[in-house]
């Protein structure tokens, strides 16, 4: 039987699973995982089913739950399993979270489709062409920044985009579109923000002594790299160890770190409690 993935968020109250539970079993379903948590402080519970049913169409599933979801003030969403959400990677000139996104995709890690690539530079188009994703150069300007998000926007209609990744996109986003995308843009950045701002955070790191590294994955808002956490990791360094050790190290866990970020959102893991996030593993 076809598997599903349902994901439900709605104020905290006894009886939600339960309810949901039975109006899967009236389905024919069989729930084959689940995970669930009440936030405190929030009143809020999220839960992510996994479940095998008859229906085969995502969409009738969805219907026939709507009354208990309404019951329960529910936010819900089903969908089949093997749907892959189709993504819109966005870089500059750095290529090593690209082409770890390339790699999980083309073995299957991770459970999206990258549809296409957009650049503010042509550095990475013959990378992208060789790996048969379309490629759009998307200059952009201070003067232009308007008309280049206006195309960016016409690119994610005609792509039937429904996640914005930012691999190491070296350009600040406008309020209008950050909130355009509010819930479904990914960025990465190394974890000394907001005390290593501007070029070479590496390097400025270095000259202070760090002895911890890391990078940070989360929703893009208008607050510059302030967005709902998604995933993290560290590594410990040494004064031994030089600003281009500091830089290949931070590399390795910025690819991995947003690779994990794009992975648990495709999935559905991941829910928005204002700031913060729940993720599920």
């Amino acid at each position: 039987m076809p598997v599903h993935v349902l994901t439900l968020k709605c104020p905290d109250r006894p009886g939600i699973v339960a309810s949901i539970s039975a109006g899967l079993l009236e389905l024919g379903a069989n729930i084959v995982e689940n995970a669930q948590f009440g936030d405190e402080t929030t009143s809020t519970f999220c839960m992510r089913t996994l479940f095998d049913a008859p229906a085969a169409n995502a969409d009738d599933i969805r219907s026939e739950l709507a009354p208990r979801c309404q019951a329960l003030g529910a936010e819900i969403s089903v969908r089949r399993e093997d749907h892959r959400p189709r993504a819109l990677v966005m870089v500059s000139s750095h290529d090593h979270c690209l082409l770890d996104l390339f790699y999980r995709w083309r073995t299957g890690e991770l459970s999206v489709d990258i549809a296409v690539v957009v650049s503010n530079h042509t550095d990475l188009e013959s990378t992208v062409v060789h790996h048969g994703v379309a490629f759009e150069h998307v200059p952009i300007t201070a003067s232009t920044k308007a008309a280049a998000e206006a195309s960016l926007l016409d690119l994610m209609v005609h792509h039937d985009i429904d996640l914005v990744v930012l691999a190491r996109y070296m350009q600040v986003l406008s309020t209008d579109l950050c909130r355009e995308l509010a819930g479904w843009a990914i960025n990465i950045h190394h974890s000394f923000l907001p005390g290593f701002k501007g070029a070479k955070p590496y390097h400025q790191a270095w000259s202070r002594g760090v002895k911890l590294i890391g990078a940070t994955a989360h929703y893009v808002t208008d607050d510059l790299d302030e967005g709902p956490i998604i995933d993290q990791d560290v590594a410990r360094v040494t004064h031994s160890q030089s600003p281009e050790q500091l830089t290949i190290i931070g590399r390795d866990i910025e690819r991995v770190v947003l690779s994990r970020a794009v992975k648990a959102h495709a999935e559905g893991r991941v829910f928005l409690l204002g700031d913060r996030t729940v993720v599920f593993p």
